[in-house]
C-alpha cells in the first residue's frame, strides 16, 4: 500500500472509538470534583479520586502488557472498555466518597487495558507505509474528544452531577459493541492460522536505540504536555499574567488548535521522509516555546508561543507513536514494549507537575519552564543521534 492509500475500515472504527472515549472522559472531567465534593469531602480528597484514576493506570500498565501477550490485543481492549463502563456506572451510583474512589480507581485498571491494546491493535492492522498517517488519525480524535468533553460536560451538569457518568458509561458500552461486531471477523485483526503470532519482549526492544529515544522523548512529553502544562499554565496566568481564569482556556485551548492543525498532515508526511525529522524538529520547536513560556507576559504573546507550542507537540506525536511501531512491527505482539511506553509518559505527567511546582516555590514559574522545555530539547538531541525507525522498517 502506497502512503495516502485508502485505509483499511478497522482503521476508522479504533479512530470513530477513540473520539467517543476521549469524549466521554471529558464529559465527567468537570464534574468529578464536584461530584467528590458532595460527599463532604475537602479540596485534597477530592483531587485524591482523579490522582487514584491515574495512579492504577501506571500501577497496572505492565500486567496490560502482560494479556495482551498473551491473549490478544482484541480481547484486552473489549475487556478495558467494559471495565471502565461498570466503573464508571458504578461512579454514579456511588453513595459515599470511598465509593467512588474505589471505583474511579478501578476506571483506570480498564484505561489503561484499552490504551495499550489500542496501540497494539493499531499497529497489528495499520499498513507499514501508513503508520504515521494512522497515529495522527488517531491522536487528533483524542484530542478533539478531548477538547469537545467538558464542554458537553459542563452542560450536562446542570441536569445533575450523575448524569454525566451515565452518559459516559452508555456510550462506551455501545462503542465496545460496535469494536466486538466490526472487529471480530477481521483478518487483519486475526492471528496468522497455524502458528501462535511472534512476541516482542522489552529486553529486546531497549537493545535498539530509537526505541530507548522514543521512551525518553514521551517522558519528556508527558512532564511537558500532560503534566506542567495541564498543572502550571493555569497558575501562570492567574497569578503571574494576572488574568482570568476565562484567559486559561483560552491559552489550553490554543495550544491544543496548534495541536490540531499538523497531527495529520505532520503523521502522513513521516511515512515518506521519516520519523526522525519530525521528532528532531517538533521536541526542539515545543521546547523553545516551552522555554520561553514562563518569561512571556503579554497576553498576546503568551497566545502566541502556546500555538507555537502546539505545534511542535503535533509534530512529533504521530511520528513517535509510529517509530514504535516501526520497532515492533505488524506480526509481533509487543505488550510490554507498548506498556513500557505508555508509562514513561505516565510517570512524566505525575513527576513534572511536582518538580516544576517546588521549583516555583523556591525560585519563580521561569526556571520552572526552562527546566520543562530543557527536557524535551534534550529528548530532540537524543533522536538527532539515533537511526530512523522508517529506514529500519524497510531493510
Amino acid at each position: 500500500m502506497q502512503p495516502g492509500g485508502k485505509l483499511p475500515p478497522e482503521i476508522w472504527v479504533l479512530v470513530s472509538a477513540a473520539f467517543v472515549i476521549a469524549l466521554g472522559f471529558g464529559i465527567v472531567a468537570p464534574a468529578l470534583p464536584q461530584f467528590a465534593r458532595e460527599f463532604g469531602v475537602g479540596v485534597a480528597a477530592a483531587s485524591a479520586v482523579i490522582s487514584a484514576f491515574a495512579l492504577m493506570r501506571l500501577l497496572f500498565a505492565p500486567v496490560s502488557g502482560s494479556l495482551v501477550q498473551r491473549l490478544g490485543e482484541r480481547p484486552v481492549y473489549l475487556i478495558g472498555l467494559l471495565i471502565v463502563a461498570v466503573s464508571t456506572g458504578a461512579c454514579a451510583l456511588a453513595q459515599t466518597y470511598w465509593q467512588l474512589l474505589v471505583f474511579r480507581g478501578l476506571g483506570g485498571i480498564g484505561s489503561t487495558m484499552f490504551s495499550v491494546s489500542a496501540l497494539g491493535l493499531l499497529i497489528r492492522i495499520s499498513p507499514p507505509t501508513s503508520r504515521g498517517r494512522i497515529s495522527g488519525l488517531y491522536a487528533t480524535a483524542f484530542l478533539l474528544g478531548t477538547i469537545g468533553g467538558p464542554l458537553v460536560g459542563g452542560e450536562l451538569v446542570g441536569f445533575g452531577l450523575r448524569v454525566p457518568f451515565v452518559i459516559y458509561a452508555v456510550a462506551l458500552v455501545i462503542a465496545a459493541a460496535v469494536v466486538y461486531f466490526t472487529l471480530g471477523n477481521s483478518d487483519l485483526v486475526k492471528p496468522e492460522k497455524g502458528s501462535a503470532p511472534p512476541t516482542m519482549s522489552l529486553l529486546s526492544a531497549l537493545r535498539i536505540p530509537s526505541y530507548r529515544a522514543a521512551l525518553a522523548s514521551n517522558f519528556a512529553n508527558g512532564w511537558a504536555v500532560f503534566g506542567v502544562r495541564v498543572a502550571l499554565v493555569p497558575l501562570f496566568v492567574v497569578e503571574a499574567m494576572q488574568r482570568s481564569e476565562v484567559f486559561v482556556g483560552v491559552a489550553l485551548t490554543v495550544f491544543a488548535v496548534g495541536n490540531a492543525v499538523v497531527l495529520t498532515s505532520a503523521g502522513r508526511l513521516s511515512d515518506v521522509r521519516g520519523r526522525k525529522p519530525f521528532m528532531v524538529s517538533g521536541l526542539a520547536v515545543c521546547g523553545l516555546g516551552t522555554v520561553v513560556m514562563g518569561y512571556v507576559h503579554d497576553p498576546v504573546l503568551f497566545l502566541a508561543v502556546s500555538l507555537i507550542a502546539g505545534i511542535g507537540s503535533g509534530l512529533m506525536s504521530p511520528a513517535q507513536q509510529a517509530s514504535v511501531a516501526d520497532v515492533i512491527g505488524s506480526k509481533a505482539r509487543g505488550g510490554p514494549v507498548l506498556a513500557a511506553f505508555q508509562m514513561t509518559s505516565d510517570v512524566g505527567a505525575v513527576i513534572g507537575p511536582i518538580v516544576a511546582g517546588l521549583i516555583v516555590q523556591q525560585v519563580s514559574f521561569g526556571p520552572a519552564f526552562a527546566v520543562t522545555g530543557a527536557l524535551l530539547l534534550v529528548a530532540g538531541l537524543w533522536w538527532a543521534r539515533v537511526p530512523d525507525t522508517l529506514a529500519r522498517e524497510r531493510t
